[in-house]
């Protein structure tokens, strides 16, 4: 079975950097498109960045960036999210997941997720 272990939440203030880890385990991480999704009280989740299998295509949702880094180590077969300039608009509960895929840009593709880290980014 596939396991997402998440870290690196926390309380910042706007203008900080954070960056979250998905370690990643069951699985031949290459095979896996990996991606972090985040979500607010009574929002629906939705993708923040994802990143190809293997690690040579990568997209972000328009508010992250410039600010924000998706990068995969294919040794540790772990994925990062690297967050700079956070905003107070950041702050939510952040996901990784992972997709049997080459590439995948939607939530419903996404058979695998951790659980959940939070990111609160005060003003």
């Amino acid at each position: 079975q596939v396991q997402l272990v998440e870290s690196g939440g926390g309380l910042v203030q706007a203008g900080d950097s954070l960056r979250l880890s998905c370690a990643v385990s069951g699985r031949t991480f290459t095979s896996l498109a990996m991606a972090w999704f985040r979500q607010v009280p009574g929002k629906e989740r939705s993708i923040v960045a994802g990143i190809d299998s293997s690690g040579g295509g990568t997209f972000y949702t328009n508010s992250v960036k410039g600010r924000f880094t998706i990068i995969r180590d294919n040794a540790k077969s772990t994925v990062y999210l690297e967050m700079n300039q956070l905003e107070p608009d950041d702050t939510a509960v952040y996901y990784c997941a992972a997709a049997v895929s080459r590439r995948a840009t939607r939530l419903n593709e996404y058979s695998y997720w951790g659980q959940g880290t939070q990111v609160t980014v005060s003003s």
